[in-house]
């Protein structure tokens, strides 16, 4: 049986878009406490159902696929340039296909604006106009307004007409940065991308046996399966060591770990990765929105996931890819590896940052177990500490030193050095993430 949480979820997805929505009408409609209702909402803002916009309210919104995430919403644009709506609200669900800015002459302006685009310009009235009849949404720079005729033809038309206090070359700049962040988004592992969906998981009922597990395991050679109920619900988890001394006719249902761990279809592989690690598992669960079973992911899903996303170029760079382009491999029995401090990289004292200076270590400890053979390394306890700061431009590095290892941790040393001068020591414990 759904929870109340997962009733008014699948409610919000059934509306349609850009049909606005309240804490109030949701208690309302589906017999829910006003605390309920809030928590779902902002839950489906967190998921990209909905948008709350300041002065008009949370209005259900198109959810992007992966594929086109870099697009921006009307709704979305009005947040990030902290921006009014002065007319054509009804459009603001809408996505925007690209922005154009309007520093040129109306006849050239012309060629670049279509139908779904976005015209940034400032006080130019005759402009606003022409964009909105060419199917485009308009955004006013500057702070200015736009006349009573263009925001009567914006509520016609349902395109959005905003206003922004800042100038078109910041909003150009800060809609850049949004899209940029998106791109960084899109190539995120999500549980979603690697899972065996249902139609090719091969699941057990609560009603099978033990005997049973054996015949799945010599035709797939799968060490563990999900179970089901009758009602094709999970409600478990039956393994190898599961069944190891039960007889044939024993039933799944009295073996198999009940209410397993899962993870939802948006949870990262990373932290997929961390779960599995951390409980010592070789399945999970996924479930969708809803909280239905929708597939599993294996140990060795994450794992390919993991050599598949180093050997893949990155379209938006993150500070890990900015600091990882600037090491170079200092060969040895362990390897060191060094690195320039770059503009990027500094505090607002112009020394290298603590987070720079944790991808540093992470990378060449990881590089230390790999050297081993031991498989994927994940950070999971970190202890730093800066003898003295590291200017700008200053070339670093780093000799880590692997002080013990086992089965599933490894603990690494290292002495980090400028100019052959020691600058900081740090203790990282990492988890193994063997096959």
């Amino acid at each position: 049986m759904s929870t109340k949480h997962e009733l008014i979820l699948r409610y919000i997805k059934e509306l349609s878009v850009g049909e606005k929505i309240s804490v109030r009408q949701v208690a309302k409609e589906l017999s829910v406490s006003d605390g309920t209702a809030y928590r779902a909402i902002k839950e489906a803002e967190n998921r990209k159902l909905v948008n709350t916009i300041e002065r008009v309210g949370t209005i259900r919104i198109e959810k992007k696929k992966r594929e086109s995430i870099e697009r921006l919403t009307y709704a979305e644009v009005l947040n990030i340039v902290d921006g009014q709506v002065l007319g054509g609200r009804a459009g603001l669900h809408k996505t925007l296909t690209k922005f154009v800015i309007g520093a040129m002459q109306l006849g050239d302006m012309m060629r670049y604006i279509e139908a779904g685009s976005l015209l940034i310009v400032g006080n130019r009235m005759k402009a606003h106009e022409i964009a909105l009849m060419a199917g485009a949404a308009v955004l006013v720079t500057g702070g200015f307004e736009a006349t009573d005729e263009v925001k009567k033809l914006a509520d016609e038309l349902e395109l959005p007409i905003i206003s922004s206090s800042y100038d078109s070359f910041t909003v150009a700049t800060m809609l850049n940065r949004a899209i940029y962040d998106q791109l960084i988004e899109k190539e995120i592992l999500l549980a979603a991308d690697i899972l065996t969906p249902l139609s090719e998981t091969v699941v057990l009922s609560i009603k099978d046996t033990v005997k049973d597990f054996n015949k799945q395991n010599k035709n797939t050679g799968h060490l563990g399966y999900p179970v089901v109920n009758l009602k094709d619900k999970l409600v478990g988890i039956v393994t190898s060591r599961d069944i190891i001394g039960n007889a044939d006719d024993e039933k799944i249902e009295k073996v198999m770990t009940r209410n397993p761990i899962t993870v939802t279809e948006n949870t990262s592989v990373a932290a997929a990765a961390h779960s599995m690690i951390w409980e010592g598992i070789d399945l999970l669960p996924v479930v969708n929105e809803t909280g239905e079973f929708i597939g599993i992911v294996s140990r060795e899903d994450v794992l390919k996931s993991f050599q598949t996303a180093q050997r893949q170029p990155h379209q938006g760079e993150t500070i890990d890819d900015i600091v990882k382009k600037q090491i170079k491999v200092v060969k040895g029995d362990i390897p060191s590896i060094e690195f320039t401090v770059i503009p990027q990289l500094t505090n607002q004292f112009g020394s290298l940052s603590s987070g720079a200076m944790m991808t540093l270590l992470t990378e060449a400890g990881n590089r230390a177990i790999k050297m081993q053979k031991r498989g994927e390394g994940i950070a999971e306890n970190v202890s730093l500490y800066f003898i003295q700061p590291v200017q700008l431009g200053t070339i670093v590095r780093v000799n880590p030193r692997i002080l013990q290892m086992s089965r599933r941790f490894v603990k690494v040393d290292f002495d980090v050095f400028a100019d052959d001068e020691l600058v900081a020591k740090a203790m990282v414990m990492y988890q193994l993430f063997e096959r």
